[in-house]
């Protein structure tokens, strides 16, 4: 799959045949095919050496894309790589406190300015959208702070949240938020997973979904400034900080809220040995979540986080009457070993029917920069390219702050369960997914 990376002014002098625009047509259409090509409505180009332009002003004679940085750490560098593979896309202002990262931020976008706190960057001129990829547990109190001093469209990483009493905070925020609000939720953007999850609603491969199971065998979590990521009260606990994503996957391919759930997991091997301020970190490096969903169907999630050298970081697979379809994602490359193994592995899809027996297996390669500039094999790219057209009007929220937050409350019932050794019911009580449900 090939994909126009160019930014705008690389945009403005290729070639006619490497835009897909004939020779053959006059003046007047090859201009409006050029501007639709370009996403923008009116001929106005910004000149490349003005040195009195500011960033606002370049982003709005771009016509889209002028965002807000709210953390810069090590996920919002990667937000940052993603961007300026877009066109009319740009960081114009970010608040990053630590020095270090703010710095490898501003490498990454020298057109942006740095400000020096929350409220300085809500207020900045000229921006079309924020960018939430501050720590977990800051995410519900600046949502709701943006809602207060100024509305915009947001873009939250994940987890929403952290904690239970927050869900109902942000049910209501989102149930009367004037702007849209997009979780990032980058699996479900991984090209492999796209695919699967289109054949599975086509019902091509196995009819109607009965089992579903996603295995990610990876790398413990990495160093995060200030070690923020090593402790359940920051991060909401494993099973929502990194299986918020599976939950959120099994929702989506099963296309229904699970009902009930039980959960066994444990810190067996990683940061055991490690010690903090705040004390030894109690985050899960292993766990099995088992999920009952209407209908008979089930689901099932293993998670291993000191399995780095598997071949596949994510398999997924969804079996119905008709047969069984899995997805095998490998993980980031910079982590794969080349120098001993070669190439890194390439993603797959294996069909597999029950008649006439026998797989189908189909590769799905990611262009090379898209994988160089992140660790979620090429999604956050596609995630920003949707977010864009949401913000000129082109597209809709694919991931509410409603999908989010019900990927939360189940992280945190899961949470739960592995702690308690109850099984959970999803359908009423605090653990009640409908209350996620009004937005």
């Amino acid at each position: 799959m090939q994909i126009v990376q160019q930014r705008l002014v690389q945009r403005l002098f290729p070639r006619l045949h490497q835009m897909n625009i004939p020779h053959k047509i006059n003046a007047i259409e090859r201009q409006e095919r050029l501007l639709q090509r370009l996403g923008i409505a009116l001929p106005i180009i910004q000149g490349p050496m003005t040195g009195s332009d500011t960033p606002a002003l370049a982003a709005a004679v771009s016509a889209a894309g002028g965002l807000g940085m709210l953390g810069c750490g090590m996920m919002g560098q990667e937000h940052l790589r993603n961007m300026a593979l877009l066109p009319n896309v740009q960081a114009v202002a970010m608040y990053e406190p630590d020095a270090d990262m703010r710095a490898a931020a501003l490498a990454l976008a020298p057109q942006a300015q740095a400000v020096d706190s929350l409220e300085a960057l809500i207020d900045f001129p000229g921006l079309d959208a924020l960018v939430i990829t501050s720590p977990n547990f800051c995410h519900a109190e600046q949502l709701m702070a943006i809602a207060a001093r100024r509305p915009l469209p947001v873009l939250v990483e994940k987890p929403a949240c952290t904690h239970l009493a927050d869900v109902s905070k942000l049910q209501n925020l989102a149930h009367h938020s004037t702007q849209p609000i997009w979780t990032a939720m980058e699996y479900r953007y991984m090209p492999p997973i796209t695919e699967l999850v289109r054949q599975v609603h086509a019902q091509e491969a196995t009819g109607d979904a009965v089992m579903l199971s996603i295995r990610e065998h990876r790398y413990p979590f990495l160093t995060k400034v200030g070690d923020w990521n090593r402790f359940n009260r920051n991060t909401g606990g494993t099973l929502v900080e990194k299986c918020c994503h599976f939950f959120d996957l099994m929702r989506l391919l099963m296309q229904a809220d699970p009902i009930r759930l039980f959960a066994s997991g444990g810190q067996n091997h990683n940061h055991l040995n490690e010690r903090y301020p705040e004390g030894q970190p109690d985050i899960l490096d292993n766990a099995m979540v088992v999920l009952d969903f209407p209908g008979g169907r089930r689901a099932l999630l293993e998670l291993c986080m000191f399995a780095e050298g598997s071949r596949y970081q994510e398999e997924i697979c969804v079996v119905g009457a008709r047969g069984k379809i899995e997805c095998k994602v490998p993980g980031p490359t910079r982590f794969w070993p080349a120098d001993s193994l070669g190439e890194p592995p390439v993603a797959q899809l294996i069909v597999s029917p029950r008649q006439p027996a026998g797989p189908r297996v189909l590769d799905i390669p990611v262009d090379p920069e898209l994988l160089a500039a992140g660790d979620h094999n090429g999604s956050t790219f596609f995630q920003h390219q949707k977010f864009a057209a949401v913000l000129r009007g082109q597209g809709k929220v694919e991931v509410s702050l409603a999908d989010g937050l019900a990927a939360v409350v189940i992280g945190l019932a899961a949470e739960h369960s592995a702690s308690t050794g109850q099984v959970v019911d999803l359908t009423s009580g605090p653990w009640a997914l409908n209350q996620t449900q009004r937005s």
